[in-house]
């Protein structure tokens, strides 16, 4: 039991720790988000009011009262809800910090008592607690390249309707009918933003908040310095739409020529747990010397140690920065 607490307590304050260090680096985005929740909060219409109840309503952390309450407390549940609104997960923060702390527990613990090493223990449940992180992480990802993959179309769409007559806001509205998801969402949270009074810069910043790409970056700037400087609007949306393309052949590209380096990467970390676990259930007595005695620990940690180092380096090599 007191293996159990002390996993326990390590876990979750590495989990506070890593949550409070990137709260305060955000602290200024946090603000602008609190503003921008201010304004869509101003009753101003019967709509108005509806999205009101609507917008507080999601605010709900978890659906125990006790856990809903704490983790209101913490800054990093605001951290930890923007991850899940990014990858679209439909889910709460307490829920995925329940979950990560049971894994962590439960993986932690089973190892110590199969094994007697607290250490490998204690790096087990780290890696088990944070799978509901990777979940979450791999599949905002995985929206964000679907994202950056469909903005050349719709870029391309609101430039029609430019052309056609409509102001920027019309454009977007018109992207966000006709693009599908990710971009449908986004630019109609966009548009809504600005019809509820919020100006186009604090409505652009949003979206770049919410999705903190590159590409974003890149029609936010161009369309804000357009605004104040002046210039052909089109033209600048077409440019950007083929920078966007040419951007997104290239990484394409980089992920074919370094596909056997990322493999290899892969398959050099992952063998040799796999093959450990192989060999102690077919020989439980010798592999067991790993954690039962002096010298198979230092190898044991070595071993793992060599093995991380060596996939950050291959990631670290593999991973080309545009």
């Amino acid at each position: 039991m007191w293996m159990l607490l002390i996993i326990f307590v390590a876990f979750f304050a590495a989990v506070l720790l890593v949550g409070y260090a990137v709260s305060v680096r955000s602290s200024k985005e946090l603000e602008v988000v609190a503003t921008r929740l201010e304004v869509l909060t101003a009753p101003q219409s019967i709509v108005a009011k509806e999205r009101v109840l609507s917008v507080r309503r999601d605010e709900r952390l978890s659906t125990l009262p006790w856990l809903d309450e704490l983790l209101r407390k913490i800054d990093l549940t605001a951290r930890l809800k923007l991850l899940l609104y990014q990858a679209e997960v439909t889910t709460t923060v307490g829920r995925v910090l329940l979950w990560a702390t049971f894994l962590a527990v439960a993986a932690g613990y089973l190892v110590y008592f199969r094994t007697g090493a607290f250490f490998l223990g204690f790096v087990v449940g780290v890696c088990a607690g944070s799978l509901p992180f990777i979940y979450v992480l791999g599949k905002r990802q995985k929206r964000f390249d679907m994202m950056v993959q469909l903005l050349p179309d719709a870029l391309d769409l609101m430039t029609g309707a430019i052309r056609a007559g409509h102001t920027f806001s019309s454009a977007m509205s018109a992207a966000a009918r006709e693009c599908p998801e990710p971009i449908r969402r986004e630019f109609r949270q966009c548009f809504d933003e600005q019809n509820y009074g919020l100006e186009l810069r604090g409505a652009l910043a949003n979206l770049q908040y919410r999705v903190p790409v590159p590409e974003i970056r890149m029609i936010v700037t161009a369309v804000l310095i357009q605004s104040e400087s002046g210039g052909n609007l089109t033209e600048i949306l077409e440019n950007v739409a083929y920078l966007i393309r040419e951007n997104f052949r290239l990484r394409r590209q980089i992920r074919v020529h370094t596909a056997q380096g990322r493999i290899s990467g892969i398959i050099l970390t992952v063998m040799p747990i796999i093959l450990g676990f192989l060999l102690y259930l077919m020989t439980p007595d010798q592999m067991s010397l790993l954690w039962t005695h002096p010298i198979g620990r230092k190898c044991m940690y070595s071993s793992l140690v060599m093995t991380a180092i060596g996939g950050l380096c291959i990631r670290k090599i593999v991973r080309i920065r545009i």
